[in-house]
Parts: structure tokens; sequence; C-alpha cells
């Protein structure tokens, strides 16, 4: 049991790290885990390595809504809600929209254990069928995004520019080179599109005090918004070839976040938990690995999946308080210069774009940004920049191989 206690705790810690600093994925944390196994096991157990990577997977799913608050920078599961996360910090709401961010989190954990409870009784039976019929919903959801926007055409010039940058970055993603011997394409890709792109036109003016003053969520909001996200993260979590990007932008057509940002936040937040939670139990039960955790923990003695479903729990409970709590230091960004601000986070992106990706990260980095200023002069949602991971998927399920 101590163990296994320490393995959470040091779960939560890494969890919390990888989410807070941009860059750095879980799934960094669970290679170095796993690295350090042989250390590890013969003192703790394999209990306790198999718990910190499970505690990680979701502390991370909490503690990620932090940077795309108040900095505005995107991560892979998050890249879209970083829209409206931070346009209500420069309204003086940040403490607000991580906190939703982090209610949704909850909610979605909560949920997801009785729908994964579900899946592991009902989707062994029904997968083939499942991962055949992957490449047809992904194209239709798709479909359905681009013909209920307001600008048809301009979407799909948007969604297919966008689609031919993703499939340039991951079929050249080999040539980002970091120096600190990792690559990471995804992070120029999506930082320029959802990140650069948005700071570079946000105006100036100096940052509003930020002031808590309650949560508005009404009853509606919270149903709509959780059962968007749990249904989101069910389809992520369990089917071959979609990402928590993917289920933004699917909640994105039914939520659009300049109309509702606070549902959009609490459904986004939800399905990035609860893909966790079904990810996991995709392993248990069809030993699918959804993401590079699963991936990891696949490679040692796994315990009993209720000792994973505990691990997993207290660290949900323990990253909601972290979170709330980080959520309070808001208010240090009030009176803060908006464009010296966003200046120094761009500034801050490049170097990490550099250090993550090396010189052609920074090429991607630099045709993202560019492609991420097209919405804007288009007037149409940057929501269609989500063809950049939409289209690779798509043309990966058909069998078009674009890596």
């Amino acid at each position: 049991m101590m163990g296994f206690l320490i393995g959470v705790a040091a779960g939560i810690v890494l969890g919390t790290i990888s989410g807070l600093v941009p860059g750095i994925h879980v799934n960094t944390m669970a290679g170095g885990l796993l690295a350090v196994q042989t250390a590890l096991i013969p003192v703790f157990g394999p209990e306790m390595v198999a718990a910190a990577m499970v505690a990680a997977l979701i502390t991370h799913t909490f503690l990620d809504s932090i940077p795309s608050t108040f900095l505005g920078i995107p991560n892979p599961d998050t890249a879209l809600s970083v829209i409206p996360s931070h346009a209500l910090c420069l309204e003086g709401k940040g403490e607000e929209a991580v906190r939703i961010a982090a209610l949704g989190s909850a909610g979605g954990f909560i949920a997801g254990i009785p729908v994964a409870i579900a899946l592991l009784i009902v989707a062994p039976h029904i997968q083939n069928a499942v991962d055949w019929a992957v490449g047809i919903i992904i194209t239709s959801v798709a479909a359905f995004l681009v013909l209920w926007s307001e600008s048809p055409a301009h979407a799909l010039v948007v969604f297919l520019a966008s689609g031919l940058l993703g499939i340039f970055t991951f079929h050249f993603g080999f040539l980002c080179i970091s120096p600190l011997g990792s690559s990471g394409m995804l992070m120029p890709l999506l930082s320029g599109l959802f990140g650069i792109s948005i700071l570079m036109v946000s105006g100036s003016g100096k940052v509003p005090e930020q002031q808590f003053s309650g949560l508005s969520l009404p009853r509606s909001t919270l149903v709509r918004g959780g059962f968007a996200g749990t249904a989101a993260g069910v389809v992520v979590g369990w089917l071959p070839g979609f990402s928590n990007a993917t289920a933004n932008a699917v909640i994105a057509a039914g939520t659009p976040y300049g109309r509702d940002p606070r549902e959009y936040i609490f459904a986004t937040s939800a399905a990035n938990t609860v893909n966790a939670v079904v990810g996991l139990a995709a392993f248990a039960a069809i030993a699918r690995t959804r993401n590079g955790v699963m991936v990891a923990l696949s490679s040692i003695e796994v315990p009993p999946l209720g000792t994973l479903v505990l691990a997993a729990a207290l660290a949900a409970c323990c990253a909601y308080l972290v979170t709330v709590m980080l959520a309070g230091s808001a208010w240090r960004l009030g009176g803060i210069d908006k464009k010296v601000f966003n200046r120094g986070v761009i500034a801050f992106m490049v170097v990490l774009t550099c250090l993550l990706a090396g010189f052609f990260g920074l090429f991607i980095l630099l045709l993202a940004t560019m492609t991420g200023l097209v919405p804007r002069l288009l007037n149409v949602s940057q929501l269609f920049c989500m063809g950049a991971i939409m289209v690779p998927v798509i043309m990966f399920s058909f069998g078009i191989t674009v890596l």
C-alpha cells in the first residue's frame, strides 16, 4: 500500500509539471518512469510505477487548462479551448475559466467511470465493426462542420489549407530534430494555428484586474456541457484515429465557443478527462493503447484494473484542489500591458519550439502562424484550422499514409 500511495503522489507531481509547463506532455513523464522502472520496482513494487503513470495522466487533464487560460498557449489536447479561456482571462475572469475547466474535468471523471464499465462489457463484441467505420465517421464529422458553417466555401478553404499543412508536418516530422534529443512536431503546429496567430491580433491595453465572484454556470449549461463532453470523450477515447483535438472541433459545432465560452470550456475539459478514463478501459478490455501512457503501461506488470481506477480517483481529487488553488494566483496578471505580455509569450513559444523541434519546427511554426491568420481574413471560425489534425487522420483511416 505504501508503494501505491507513493506512486500516486509521484504521479500527481509529474502530471502537475506536465500540465503547467507548455511543451512537456504527460507521455514524456510516463516514458521517464519507464526508463527508471528497474530502480523503482525492486524498492516500491510494480504497483508504484503503474499508479504513478495513471495518476500523472489524470492530473495532467486538470492542470493543462492553466497555461491555455493565462498565457494563451495551446497544447495538443485542448488546442481550441485556448480561445474562450484566454478571452475570459482578458476580461478579468481567468480564475473563473480555470475553475470551470477543473469542474468539467471532475465531472468528466465521475461520468467516465460508469461509461467505461459499460464499454468494458459491450465494446469488445462490436470492436471490429467500429474499426471499419472510423474513416467514415471522421469524414462525416468534418463534412458536418464545414457544411453547417456560416460560410461553407471559406470554411472549406481554411480546413483544406490547414489540412495540407498538417500533412506536410506529419510527413516531414522527422526533420524536427530537438537539441534536447526528442521531437515535438505538434507543438509548433498548434502553437502557430491557435496561439501566436491569435495573440498577434488580440489588441493592446492593460490586462484587466482578475476578480472571481463565483461561477456563472446554470444547470442547463452543466447538463449540456457534461453530456457533450462525455460523448466526445468516449468517442476519442475508444475509437482509433481520434484525438482530443478532434473532440474539441466536434463540440464546437454544437457549442460555439464564441456564443457560450463557459459551456465550451466545461465540455472540452470533461472530454479531456473522459478520454483518459475510457482510454484506460480500452487498454484493459481489448489491449488497445490510445495514448503514450497506455503504451508505457503495457511495458510493465500491470496491477488489477481496480487498483488503477483507485489511483486515478485519488489523483482526480488532488488535481482538482491543486488546480483551484493555482487559479487563485490570477490576480497577479492584473495591470500588465497586453502587448508586452503577448510579445513575451510569443517569444517564449519561439524559444520552446526551437528547443523541442529545432529549426524545422520554427519553419512549421511560421507556416502555422500564417495559416492561423487566414480565418480572420475570411471571417470564419478558427475551428476550421483543426483540418491540420483531422485531414491527416482521415487519410490514415482510409489507409493513405502521410507519415
